[in-house]
């Protein structure tokens, strides 16, 4: 953007229009159309609301809605914000917007459709770094289809070179004064019927530079248009979380069983089971997933079968129910929290172990150890305890 001194950048947002295509004359004008529980012109207003280089939003309006879009905008940066009533066609409305704004003391008009609320921060910024006040700063995206030119009668005439061919898309921004002029002279030569702003600028001998969009900014036409984009603002995954904590105190014995691998050592670990605190642990986050409970709702220690055995059984039940609701793994971190033994030369073998019992890459695997410090009954070295997180995404989505 020019630095010479601080210049001031407005938008007019083109929202007159009935959106027939998407149904307008049963639905409603489709800039009034919920997505995300919230209007598209609050969505794409907003957009421009949220930059810093943009001192000013009109939005022209048809005179029938002005009451949808008061309560469209209610709340949203009021005195920012100046609703002026459009025309019969996008020409005029603009026309129509300009007119309104040529008081204001702006530099540059950014011309942007109600319609495409899924502008981002990335692409206003690309047009405000290369603004001139010699040409005009059109976004567009590249044409990646093969186009055919055809005759009246739908025969292909020849193929068109489409490494010279943009979608041409808003914001569309001008010099103020240049634009406001080559609507004029537009409107006084008869032509009301231009479909962007850029057409304009060309017929008044304007240059036009083309930056490519940073990011989709598709126009609401449609109404699977207006469906599609509504995952947008309203598909969140369903990812969940569950924690794990276990404990168990040693008992004499010959080795100490974590995360399914048997160290040897000169004591064990106490429990109605192998006592491997890691498995225990990651079963309950497991478990946490589904709102399962814990390991001792589905293998009560008060059950004789369970005595002395290892806990791959519990381990492989968690992961039965987490695929029975269609979950998938996404990662697995479990920490063992001992003085001794030490736990770092067994890791690999507990990774691809447990890699195996639940069927994940490794890679998605996490095994830490640590130690207390020589605090509490850990540091005195008379247990060992262990924190687990589990990570698994579900099928559907959050509403």
């Amino acid at each position: 953007m020019p630095n010479e001194r601080e210049v001031t950048i407005g938008v007019l947002i083109v929202g007159a229009g009935r959106g027939e295509r998407a149904g307008g004359a049963t639905k409603g004008p489709k800039q009034y159309r919920l997505l995300g529980g919230e209007p598209i012109l609050r969505h794409t207003a907003r957009a421009f609301l949220d930059h810093p280089a943009v001192s000013q939003v009109f939005i022209a309006i048809h005179p029938d809605d002005q009451t949808l879009a008061e309560n469209a905008m209610a709340s949203l940066q009021d005195e920012m914000v100046r609703l002026v009533h459009g025309d019969r066609t996008r020409q005029l409305s603009v026309l129509a917007g300009l007119r309104s704004m040529a008081g204001a003391g702006l530099d540059y008009v950014m011309i942007h459709d109600a319609a495409r609320p899924l502008l981002t921060k990335d692409t206003i910024d690309a047009i405000v770094d290369v603004l001139s006040p010699d040409e005009g700063i059109i976004t567009g995206q590249p044409m990646t289809d093969t186009i055919k030119r055809v005759d009246t009668t739908a025969i292909v005439v020849d193929t068109l070179d489409r490494t010279k061919l943009f979608r041409a898309q808003t914001p569309q921004t001008f010099a103020f004064s240049k634009i406001l002029a080559a609507h004029e002279a537009a409107y006084a030569q008869g032509t009301e019927n231009a479909t962007d702003d850029a057409a304009i600028a060309e017929m008044a001998g304007i240059p036009v530079r083309i930056v490519e969009g940073r990011s989709a900014n598709p126009k609401m036409t449609f109404q699977e248009d207006i469906d599609l984009a509504e995952k947008t603002f309203s598909s969140f995954p369903d990812v969940r979380t569950g924690n794990g904590y276990d404990v168990h105190r040693f008992e004499d014995g010959e080795a100490v069983t974590l995360c399914g691998v048997a160290i040897p050592y000169h004591r064990k670990l106490s429990g109605h089971s192998d006592a491997d605190v890691g498995l225990h642990a990651l079963t309950d986050a497991l478990l946490a997933t589904i709102g399962a409970g814990d390991i001792g709702t589905h293998f009560p220690p008060s059950d004789p079968q369970w005595r002395g055995a290892p806990s791959s059984i519990f381990i492989r039940r968690a992961v039965e129910l987490v695929r029975e609701k269609g979950g998938r793994i996404a990662n697995l971190d479990v920490t063992l929290i001992a003085e001794e033994p030490k736990i770092g030369p067994h890791r690999p073998a507990m990774t691809d172990l447990l890699a195996r019992l639940v069927e994940i890459d490794p890679h998605r695997i996490s095994i830490k150890a640590t130690t207390n410090e020589k605090m509490g009954f850990v540091g005195r070295e008379e247990g060992i305890a262990a924190i687990a997180t589990a990570s698994v995404v579900y099928p559907g989505e959050l509403v």
